[in-house]
Parts: structure tokens; C-alpha cells; sequence
């Protein structure tokens, strides 16, 4: 049996007949269930009521100027595990692979590789009873004159009128990060996910680098799209400062999101802007506890933490014993907490404005769960569309351009007072707002960035 297997090495060049592409190096990883081809834009579509996928492949690693358009029809979804232990939704496709003089049908996922060495991972599932690798080795099948290789792809570079995009955050499967890559896409970008953790960077005068894992040069992007977590966003606002030294059009400044997550000084400026905030009472000392309860208007009144997000870190003390208790419990950890009056008309529930490049694109109104003050989604909330006034929009607008966001989340609680802003979120969640409005809100992003480039 194993005599009319083919010997092969650790790197081989193969090819795919049917897709039209003759020449792709692949890595070959028996350690590795699935194989992997590169690529992007990835499409799926009907044909005579079947499931099909259209995609573009760079196969030559570094070279995004030679494409090949590919269509293939689409057998399966999975989620793939990558090496370094995260959880992907790939498209899966059938198609012919040769190696040398051998030829057989293969399984295929299809996934962005910008990042690795290969553009083709052949795992031991396309191997099984065909191949023995001899780990020493490269090229026993033989390679192909880089002439050649570069004749054949001459013909297949495309001229794209799209931008190349990076998603920069830290989970390819959250719902928002999903969305965007997909709007992306769907408007004929070149999208890339790029996982802040797996960033570093050249500080230099005179060539400043972002670099990606395996060492990829992260230079040639036109714009970024910050999605960064609370817990990152010292790295993450870091690596957008550098995405800025290097002209990349940053959909949300590092300026912008470090200042919105300061709760404190982000409702001083909201205030310099004349934007009307709930009374909120901020002190440094345990012993003006006192003081600082009836700054506010007394019991019940919120705390919250500074650090607090989606609810966390936030709590109702429904009596001055409560409140005087939570103060000094928070102050004891050395914590620092803003006192808020409580908005009991409010009934629970708040609104949720998302605005992009000036303008309220949706909003919905939260609800909180029975029980529940806190209408937040995260939290139990409900989500449902609501008309909004004249008013409304125009303090999330006001307090997306004071915070200088392009991208805000913003939160309003309707009073006796009037409207009035609780807090504005640079990293807006799109599941509970597209849900509940079905808007593409997406897509809302995707077009702030043509307008800066004066893409129709």
C-alpha cells in the first residue's frame, strides 16, 4: 500500500485545477485535521438552488496585486481551531487538488492567511492513504521557474477598487467584529481581522512598524476600525496611535476612545459642551460621604464604578444606610466610584442612540429585566424600537462630536428634567441594535469610511 503512496515534504507546491490555479505553496501539517486555502472576500450565493461561494485568492504570499476570482460550490459551515486557539466559522468547499502527478478530491476551508507563511495548509485528512512526509525534506514533487509562476499570474491581477480594512480587536467570532468583516466584504473590501493581542510594533522615527503575527509587516492597510475591549485599551489604543503615526485612517482616533473610556472626564466634557447629564457627585475621600449623598439629591442613588462596563460595577443603594454602606465599601478598595442620582421615572429603561459620522443611523429603546434596574442587553435587558425626538438626537450628536467619535454608542435616559446623557461608548455593540431595528449598521460604518476616501 504504502509504495503507491506519493513521498512528499514539509513545504510542496500544488495546484487547483478546477478553481484555475496551477501554482500555490502549502504548508503541509499532518498535526493540523483540516486544510486551509487563503482567502478573502468571500461571498456565498445561489445557483440552480444550491449553496456556491465566490472568493478571491492571492496565491503568492506577499502579493496582494495578483487575485484570482474563484467560485466553488459550497458543501458545509464549520468552526475550525486554529493553532493559536481560536474558534473560526468557515466556509467549507470540495475541489480537486494536485500534487505532482497525483490528483483527488480534497476538503477545503476557506480563511484568511495574510498572517501565516502559506497560503495553503494541507492537512491529514486530504493525505489520508495518499502520502507519506518525510518532515527533513521540501519540493520533492518539484518547483516551477519563478518565471514561470509569475508569466501565469501576470493576467490575473486585478485592479481593486476597494480598500484594504482592518478590523483591529480581540474576538473574530463576537457577533459586532463578525458584522463588519461581512459589510466589508459585501462592498468589495479587502477585510482583515486583526487581533490586537497578537500585534507589536517598531517605534522609529523614521520607519514606525506594526507587525502581526509570524512577523507580516502591518503597513499597507487604508483604514482601521478599533473595536477594543475595556481591559485592552491601553494596547489597544497604543497600537491605533501607531496605525495614526503611519496615515491609516482610523475610524475611531486612540484620542477619541481613551477619553470615552474616562468616565469622569469624559461627563466634564460632555458638561463643557453643553450636553445635560443626570447630578453626578465624584469624591476622593471615604470621610465626605456624607456630603457627596446629598450633592447628589440623596437616596436612592447609583454607584458606579469608573471602570465599570454593560452594566457591571453599577449599583442602586435604595437608602442612605445602602448608599453610605457602598460608598465606603468601594473607597476601601481604593476604587473610584461617581454618585448619580437615581431617575425613578425612568421606570427602568433608557435609550440607546448609535451614531455614525454625525448622524443617528438607529435607536432602540432597553428595557430592564424584571427586578433589574440596569436596562443594559448584557444584563438581562430586552431591546425594542422607539421614535425618538428632535431633542434626543441632537444630544447624541452633540456628545458623539464632543468626544470627536465617529462610532458612538450613546445612552440617554428620558426624565421630568428632559433628556438626559449617561454615557457614550466608543465600541458600540451591533447585535441588540441591528436586532431590534434590523438596520445594517454595519454597513453605516463601512460607508464613513468610503466618504473619507470619496468612494461612491
Amino acid at each position: 500500500m504504502s509504495q503507491s503512496k506519493v513521498i512528499i515534504g514539509s513545504e510542496e507546491w500544488c495546484s487547483f485545477p478546477e478553481l484555475q490555479i496551477p501554482y500555490i505553496k502549502a504548508r503541509v501539517d499532518s498535526g493540523a485535521k483540516t486544510s486551509a486555502l487563503h482567502a478573502v472576500n468571500i461571498t456565498p450565493f445561489l445557483r440552480n438552488n444550491e449553496n456556491w461561494v465566490q472568493f478571491e485568492v492571492n496565491p503568492l504570499q506577499n502579493n496582494t496585486k495578483i487575485t484570482k476570482r474563484c467560485e466553488a460550490r459550497l458543501i458545509d459551515k464549520r468552526i475550525v481551531k486554529s493553532s493559536s486557539g481560536f474558534r473560526e466559522q468557515r466556509y467549507v468547499i470540495q475541489t480537486q487538488l494536485q500534487l505532482g502527478e497525483k490528483t483527488w478530491t480534497v476538503e477545503v476551508t476557506l480563511t484568511n492567511r495574510d498572517s501565516m507563511g502559506f497560503r495553503m495548509l494541507l492537512g491529514r485528512e486530504a493525505m489520508m492513504g495518499r502520502v507519506i512526509v518525510d518532515p527533513e525534506e521540501k519540493y520533492q514533487l518539484g518547483q516551477a521557474s519563478f518565471d514561470e509562476i509569475k508569466n501565469y499570474y501576470k493576467s490575473s491581477e486585478i485592479v481593486k477598487n476597494g480598500l484594504r480594512i482592518g478590523v483591529l480587536a480581540s474576538n473574530p467570532e463576537l457577533y459586532s467584529n463578525r458584522r463588519i468583516m461581512e459589510a466589508g466584504e459585501l462592498r468589495g473590501h479587502e477585510m482583515h481581522f486583526l487581533n490586537i493581542k497578537e500585534c507589536y510594533m517598531k517605534l522609529d522615527a523614521t520607519t514606525p512598524e506594526i507587525h502581526y503575527r509570524g512577523g507580516r509587516v502591518l503597513n499597507d492597510f487604508d483604514a482601521i476600525i478599533p473595536r477594543i475591549r475595556p481591559s485592552i485599551t491601553f494596547y489597544g489604543c497604543a497600537l491605533t496611535r501607531q496605525f495614526e503615526a503611519l496615515k491609516v485612517f482610523t475610524l475611531n482616533s486612540a484620542a477619541s476612545i481613551t477619553q470615552s473610556r474616562d468616565k469622569l472626564f469624559s461627563l466634564q466634557l460632555l458638561l463643557n459642551h453643553g450636553v445635560d447629564i443626570p447630578t453626578t457627585g465624584f469624591a476622593n475621600s471615604p470621610l465626605d460621604t456624607d456630603d457627596l449623598i446629598k450633592m447628589v439629591g440623596g437616596s436612592p442613588l447609583i454607584v458606579k464604578l469608573l471602570e465599570g462596563t454593560q452594566g457591571k460595577g453599577v449599583v442602586l443603594a435604595e437608602t442612605k444606610k445602602a448608599a453610605e454602606s457602598v460608598i465606603n465599601a468601594f473607597k476601601s478598595l481604593n476604587a473610584n466610584i461617581l454618585v448619580q442620582e437615581f431617575i425613578k421615572e425612568a421606570n427602568g429603561k433608557d435609550l440607546r442612540l448609535f451614531v455614525v459620522d454625525g448622524k443617528v443611523v438607529a435607536a432602540m429603546q432597553r428595557e430592564a429585566a424584571p427586578g433589574e434596574f440596569r436596562a443594559n442587553i448584557h444584563m438581562g435587558g430586552t431591546a425594542s424600537v422607539v421614535k425618538v425626538t428632535a431633542a434626543e438626537k441632537k444630544i447624541a450628536i452633540k456628545a458623539a462630536k464632543a468626544m470627536d467619535l465617529k462610532v458612538a454608542g450613546v445612552d440617554i435616559i428620558r426624565s421630568s428634567k428632559g433628556p438626559l446623557l449617561l454615557e457614550v461608548n466608543s465600541s458600540p455593540g451591533l447585535e441588540g441594535i441591528e436586532g431590534a431595528t434590523h438596520k445594517d449598521i454595519a454597513g453605516e460604518m463601512i460607508k464613513a469610511i468610503e466618504k473619507n476616501f470619496k468612494l461612491k
